[in-house]
């Protein structure tokens, strides 16, 4: 078994980025007609495209649920970038409900949090490595954040439960391909220049080209990263997400997509109403803009996003403001192409495959 392995036959419900709302995941499998043991009367299967923390208020007992739904042979998991952190020792905004040094920081916006305790840590951690990139079958792809047949290629030859050691083999050789002498002159004397923290969110640095240059060579020299988080490229200016200030973008990889399979993808924080995308953090381009929410995309009209920004409830508890159904956990159902939403709405899908949508 490798990173890309098989998915099983049969009719699928594939869950989008879950995000630590264990709440909505519950109401979600009710609604789609699952039992506490992941059985289903139709025979269906579960597929989570990643991303099952951090952020929410209950991380511990998301991963604890589907475990127990993998064990019983009901559900397979795919690796998010959320997760891909945990096997890193990576700490990010919002996973202080696993990193000890993430609490204090995280607990303005997050709190209150289930902690995980450090004698399951380990344990939690042999389950997320043991977890593929990709699952495939004749008819779907599915994967966290991009489709690009080099990385796909990639890393089918890295063994299942060899994620860590392929991913430092190609962050020191993306490393070693940025750092070239000169290169690295240009970001010294930029952070000379620029001295501020860059998770500091009060001080907006200016474009730092050297460092944006650094940062779409080493996402994109890693072919893990390409399928986790994307296709990234040289920003147009400086913009803060996920608790940092950046300078390399997200890509719309899917319109140079030209495979007939249809792809499934989380990652990417759709929505059906506009949010506020620089109070959640999130202040990257927003790839969907002009797409319809429930709309297949892409040069063929066959990648659909089945992450309905979920990750984002946390600032609607925190300033009430914010309408909480802005953020919605769905599940698309294969090969019906509908979604069920955990508020138990179903809705279809449009333009798949659409000749009329690629015109």
């Amino acid at each position: 078994m490798s990173l890309v392995q098989p998915l099983p036959e049969g009719p699928l419900d594939v869950v989008g980025d879950i995000h630590g709302e264990y709440d909505a995941l519950c109401s979600l499998l009710q609604e789609l007609g699952y039992d506490q043991d992941g059985a289903h009367p139709e025979g269906r299967h579960l597929v989570f495209i990643g991303d099952l923390c951090d952020r929410g208020p209950n991380s511990p007992a998301v991963f604890k649920l589907v475990q127990h739904l993998v064990k019983q042979g009901k559900a397979q998991v795919i690796l998010g970038n959320h997760e891909i952190n945990l096997l890193r020792n990576d700490p990010k905004a919002g996973a202080g409900w696993f990193f000890d040094e993430r609490e204090s920081k995280d607990a303005p916006d997050y709190a209150p949090f289930h902690r995980l305790s450090p004698a399951a840590r380990s344990q939690l951690i042999t389950f997320v490595e043991s977890r593929p990139l990709i699952l495939e079958r004749k008819d779907l792809r599915i994967v966290h954040a991009a489709w690009v047949d080099s990385a796909v290629q990639a890393v089918r030859s890295v063994p299942a439960g060899a994620l860590q050691a392929s991913y430092t083999l190609w962050e020191d050789q993306a490393r070693q391909a940025c750092e070239s002498p000169e290169l690295q002159q240009r970001m010294k004397a930029e952070a000379q220049a620029w001295p501020w923290d860059l998770e500091d969110k009060n001080h907006k640095p200016p474009m730092l080209p050297a460092l944006a240059e650094f940062e779409s060579n080493k996402q994109m020299l890693n072919p893990i990263k390409v399928l986790s988080s994307g296709v990234e490229t040289i920003a147009a200016t400086p913009f803060y997400t996920s608790g940092k200030w950046r300078f390399a973008d997200r890509v719309a990889w899917w319109d140079s997509y030209d495979d007939s399979t249809p792809v499934l993808i989380g990652h990417y924080w759709r929505s059906f109403q506009p949010v506020d995308r620089a109070g959640l953090g999130k202040e990257h381009v927003d790839l969907f803009e002009g797409i319809a929410p429930m709309s297949w995309f892409g040069q063929q009209c066959n990648v659909f996003c089945v992450d309905f920004s979920i990750g984002g409830v946390w600032k609607a508890r925190k300033d009430k403001q914010t309408p909480a159904t802005n953020f919605r956990l769905g599940a698309l159902r294969w090969p019906e192409r509908t979604v069920m939403f955990h508020d138990g709405e179903s809705v279809s899908t449009q333009n798949f495959a659409s000749s009329a949508a690629l015109a």
